[in-house]
C-alpha cells in the first residue's frame, strides 16, 4: 500500500489553515501532519515532523515564506515546497523558482488543483496553475512607478538596498555588501515600507519587481 503522503501547511491566517485542512482531511494518501503560522515555526517543525510537502503562504509575520523557502532550501534542499499566495505577479514567481520553489497556485485554486498539485510533487514533479504559467508567458502591466519616477522617490541607497532585498539577500548580506551594520539595513527597510506604503517584505520585492529594478 501506497504511503500516505505528509503535507505541513503554513499561513498566518488561522481560517485559511482550517479551510485547507478540511479541504484534504477526505483525499486518499494525503495527510496533514502539521501547521504554523510563520516561517520560523515551520522550519522547527520540519526537525521534527516527517514531511514531504510544504504548502505555504508568502506574507507572514516573523518570517515571510520567501525567507523561509530560503532557509528550507539551504538545510532541507530535497523538501519539496508548494507556494500558496494571492501573488501572481510574474517577476516574484520567477524570483520564488530560483531560489527553489517546486510549485506555485493562488489562493483562487480550486480543491481539484490543489490536490493534483501536492500529488505532483511529492512525486518530484513541478507545478504551475494555469494563471502562474500565462503570467509568467505574459507579464502583465502595471500601474506602478517606473524606474526613472521610483529613482526620483527613493535614495541611491535605498535602491541599492531594495534591490538586494528583492534579490533574497538578508539584512547581515547585504550590510556586509555595502558595509553598513544590519540594525543600518533593518532601519532602511523599515523606511522604504513607509515611503512605498507596502507592509511586509513580499511588497518590498513585488515593488521592486514591478518598477523595474531587478
Amino acid at each position: 500500500m501506497r504511503r500516505a503522503i505528509n503535507v505541513l501547511l503554513v499561513d498566518d491566517h488561522q481560517l485559511i489553515l482550517d479551510g485547507l485542512k478540511s479541504l484534504l482531511k477526505h483525499t486518499d494518501n494525503l495527510v496533514v501532519a502539521g501547521e504554523a503560522n510563520n516561517g520560523r515555526d515551520a522550519i522547527r517543525l520540519l526537525d521534527i515532523l516527517n514531511i514531504d510537502v510544504v504548502l505555504m503562504d508568502i506574507d507572514m509575520p516573523v518570517m515571510n515564506g520567501i525567507d523561509a523557502l530560503k532557509e528550507i532550501k539551504r538545510i532541507k534542499p530535497l523538501m519539496k515546497v508548494i507556494i500558496l499566495s494571492i501573488h501572481n505577479e510574474s517577476g516574484m514567481i520567477k524570483n520564488l523558482l530560483g531560489i527553489g520553489a517546486d510549485g506555485y497556485l493562488l489562493k483562487s485554486t480550486s480543491q481539484d488543483e490543489l490536490i493534483r498539485a501536492i500529488l505532483k510533487v511529492a512525486e518530484g514533479d513541478k507545478y504551475f496553475s494555469t494563471e502562474i504559467t500565462l503570467s509568467l508567458l505574459n507579464p502583465s502591466q502595471s500601474n506602478f512607478q517606473t524606474s526613472k519616477q521610483l529613482s526620483e522617490t527613493l535614495t541611491i541607497r535605498e535602491e541599492e538596498i531594495l534591490k538586494l532585498i528583492a534579490e533574497g539577500f538578508s539584512n547581515k548580506e547585504i550590510g556586509a555588501r555595502l558595509f553598513i551594520s544590519h540594525r543600518t539595513v533593518d532601519t532602511h527597510r523599515t523606511n522604504l515600507m513607509n515611503k512605498l506604503n507596502v507592509s511586509n517584505i513580499a511588497g518590498l520585492i513585488s515593488y521592486a519587481i514591478k518598477s523595474g529594478l531587478i
